[in-house]
């Protein structure tokens, strides 16, 4: 019986992260290629690129502004004391507001962004403003609900591995079908043929992941429970302005912190640009679909293989090495040209490690849930594992600045085609996707090995002590 109830849980919290990620992808990536190609499409290149830049510059602004309430978010999550739990009424609210949300600035607002571009803006930035808010409530919800679930190191792991799991696909899952929906839709609503996109096509696109997105909540919520323990017990309600000071003591949490934002941010340029990539560089748009297919085995195979790893070599060489792994990634990146077989080693080698790396982070940030609690006398759940969540948006507001400037610099805006490329364009694309990048994954390893201490076995130290304490 208890162990129908872990399958549960486990598969409930799976396909959660399974929409969650696929909604994330679409925000943090897909949209700015929507942007950048469909929703000005005018004939006046000048226009269509102040626009771009507009909107590019207010998303990232927005982002910004919104990550430093992330903290405060975490707080009103903790605080809440409702007989669902403090997690699953944010869960149930946040997927319902950014849904909607979502499928709102995947249209052009009934023709004001080319009609009246500024009234377009203004009502973008508040769309755009109230999604970001309610989309932190359920990220932030969803994954501090880890360390609620469980304090054994073990099971978290499982609770991890199969979470990133779900989200493996469904970030994945949205590279293999994002192209034949949006043509699928493009056909149906706007008449096209062959694989010619429309903006129609993409808000179909849309509504299917905010769809997803909310089934996925649901299924969190009906099938998760928190667990009960003198541990986690031992909380009380924050002060919003000793909020930060919760983090700011936390060495261990704030070192990690800024090794896996320079980790994520240097993936998510890469990432995001890799569709431009195809389109631009390869003149190969189609064959995108199969680095979804590659990265979804890969993830598949890549989580799978975490908890094993864990046991064997432990999380920090796992974080350490699978930076190691996307590094020969890049430079066989730099390598591969057009070769279609060479590029998709590339993205393989690239990708595999990355869930790896994500989850050796992600369950050192939830351990240090406990490390916090022993330094400051009292729990703090989602004040904690808030942080995770601001860093991948963090990352992805920088990025979707970083795509922005390399689409306008390289010319890989509107009806643009690769031959239209100059190879001064072709040079600045590469050194956003590439070069940054790697500099970037250099100073977050460097980071990571001087100054993370917080390994399983300190961990187990850490329970144990409080164990005995609150007993």
């Amino acid at each position: 019986m208890k162990k129908l109830k872990d399958i549960k849980q486990y598969s409930s919290y799976a396909f959660g992260a399974f929409g969650h990620d696929a909604f994330y992808a679409i925000l943090s990536t897909y949209f700015m290629i929507f942007v950048t190609s469909q929703l000005f499409d005018t004939k006046n290149a000048a226009f269509n690129a102040k626009m771009i830049g507009y909107v590019t510059s207010m998303m990232v602004v927005i982002r910004i502004i919104e990550i430093a309430f992330d903290p405060i978010i975490g707080g009103v999550v903790d605080n809440t004391r409702t007989r669902w739990g403090k997690f699953k009424p944010w869960l149930l609210i946040g997927s319902l507001i950014s849904s909607v949300g979502l499928v709102m600035i995947f249209t052009n607002f009934g023709g004001l962004a080319t009609n009246s571009p500024y009234l377009y803006l203004v009502l973008f930035a508040i769309v755009f403003v109230i999604l970001d808010i309610f989309y932190s409530f359920k990220d932030i919800a969803f994954w501090s609900m880890l360390p609620a679930l469980t304090v054994d190191s073990e099971k978290r792991t499982k609770f991890g591995a199969i979470a990133r799991f779900g989200s493996t696909l469904g970030a994945q899952g949205v590279i293999i079908v994002i192209v034949p929906i949006v043509v699928f839709f493009s056909q149906m609503f706007s008449g096209t043929h062959g694989s010619e996109q429309t903006s129609a096509g993409w808000l179909g696109f849309a509504v299917v992941i905010g769809v997803v997105s909310f089934l996925g909540a649901l299924a969190t919520i009906i099938g998760t429970k928190e667990e009960k323990s003198a541990i986690r017990e031992n909380t009380e309600k924050i002060r919003f302005r000793d909020v930060f000071k919760v983090i700011g003591k936390n060495d261990q949490l704030m070192w990690l912190s800024l090794s896996y934002f320079l980790f994520a941010f240097s993936y998510v340029i890469t990432n995001s640009l890799l569709i431009y990539y195809f389109k631009y560089v390869m003149g190969r748009a189609a064959a995108f679909s199969t680095v979804g297919v590659i990265t979804a085995i890969l993830g598949v195979i890549s989580v799978a293989l975490f908890p094993t790893l864990v046991s064997l070599i432990h999380r920090r060489a796992i974080y350490l090495g699978g930076i190691a792994m996307m590094m020969l990634g890049y430079i066989l990146f730099l390598f591969a040209g057009s070769n279609l077989v060479v590029v998709l080693i590339a993205v393989g080698l690239f990708f595999f490690p990355y869930p790896l790396v994500f989850l050796a982070a992600l369950m050192t940030i939830t351990d240090s849930v406990e490390y916090g609690q022993l330094k400051s006398g009292t729990r703090n759940e989602s004040v904690t594992l808030a942080v995770r969540p601001l860093l991948d948006k963090l990352a992805g507001a920088f990025a979707n600045g970083v795509v922005g400037i390399a689409a306008i610099h390289a010319g890989m805006t509107g009806n643009a085609k690769p031959s239209d490329i100059t190879n001064g364009g072709l040079l600045q694309f590469k050194t956003y996707m590439f070069f940054v990048p790697m500099a970037l994954l250099i100073v977050s390893a460097l980071i990571f090995m001087a100054k993370i201490k917080l390994t399983e076995a300190k961990h187990a130290e850490i329970v144990s002590e409080l164990e005995k304490k609150l007993d």
